[in-house]
């Protein structure tokens, strides 16, 4: 009946306490992450491991969306793996899928940028057990409905205040996939519906960041040069380690984070200011998905908990507040 009354989805939330229904439920978890892995490389030539965590962000690409927070996460990762012979992880695939308005310069360079650490990370025999980076062609509408169902974590790491609404967040959670997220747009509601035992909620609040951008006090710099980390990553924008064909390639995606150019903020969507409170959800998030059983039941809440997202509620909730149409009175 859940697909005439999504609402109704909430009754799988018991289950989440059933064993056996979380074991059926992460098999077919794991069934659609390896029929995704043979779609992507019949249509790609990318060869995916359903054994690894499916981590996803795909959106459209924008500095706000911030999918430079993501890759550069990812870079330090790359770091700690290659720094430290004893580090490991939760072996993790992340997907990404984004397409860059015709003349936007900066959101393209994202996208290269994300594709040449890819490939940085595949050339390393250790790091490239660890850690795959797949960036989508084409991204559309067939491939999330290939995509949603595999997906086990879903980023949502638009600048607070940003985002209206976001609808692939919904989607995500309807397919049990379990959101990393500021509190912005619907991840708002998510948030409020699973639990913040249910999802990684990380940076400043919506009041937080119109406060700093009305102060017209806040300086990346900083974070820049307290955060060896960070620092680093960023230094390898410009210093040879991804390019040494073309060692400054990315040096403008570095000087927009860095310094202020014609008297503009630097790092004017706060990628480096929500960057340590970013890794720390990480951490945890990679810390609880190795435990099974407590993620599995994490993915069977949001599903439940997503109903409430329905068009058709949304239309109902309509009409009963504003339009009042009788052929669309919900029968009690």
């Amino acid at each position: 009946k859940w697909i005439k009354e999504p609402e109704l989805l909430s009754e799988l939330a018991p289950y989440a306490d059933d064993a056996a229904f979380r074991e059926q439920f992460a098999k077919v978890k794991y069934e659609n992450k390896a029929r995704f892995s043979r779609w992507i490389n019949r249509h790609q030539g990318l060869e995916l491991n359903p054994d690894t965590m499916f981590d996803v962000q795909v959106k459209r690409l924008h500095e706000y969306k911030r999918q430079l927070l993501n890759a550069l996460h990812i870079l330090v990762l790359y770091n700690r793996i290659c720094d430290d012979p004893n580090y490991t992880m939760a072996p993790r695939t992340f997907i990404f899928g984004a397409k860059a308005a015709p003349g936007y310069r900066r959101a393209k360079e994202i996208i290269h940028f994300i594709n040449v650490l890819a490939a940085k990370i595949e050339q390393h025999p250790r790091a490239s057990k660890m850690i795959k980076i797949a960036f989508l062609q084409n991204y559309n509408v067939s491939t999330a409905e290939m995509l949603m169902p595999a997906s086990e974590v879903s980023e949502q790491l638009s600048t607070a205040s940003k985002e209206a609404s976001g609808t692939g967040n919904m989607k995500f959670m309807m397919n049990g996939a379990v959101t990393i997220g500021t509190l912005d747009g619907a991840n708002v509601e998510i948030a409020e519906l699973v639990g913040e035992e249910n999802c990684y909620i990380f940076g400043m609040r919506s009041k937080e960041v119109e406060a700093l951008y009305a102060a017209g006090t806040y300086r990346s710099l900083d974070i820049y040069e307290t955060n060896a980390e960070l620092r680093r990553a960023l230094n390898m924008l410009f210093d040879g380690s991804l390019t040494p064909e073309n060692p400054r390639m990315f040096e403008g995606l570095y000087r927009a984070l860095v310094f202020s150019d014609n008297g503009g903020l630097a790092d004017p969507y706060l990628v480096l200011q929500d960057f340590g409170s970013y890794q720390q959800a990480q951490a945890r998030l990679g810390r609880d998905y190795q435990n099974t059983k407590a993620w599995t039941k994490k993915e069977i809440i949001n599903v439940a908990k997503s109903g409430v997202f329905s068009s058709d509620r949304t239309i109902l909730e309509y009409n009963d507040q504003i339009w009042h149409l009788p052929m669309l009175t919900k029968k009690k």
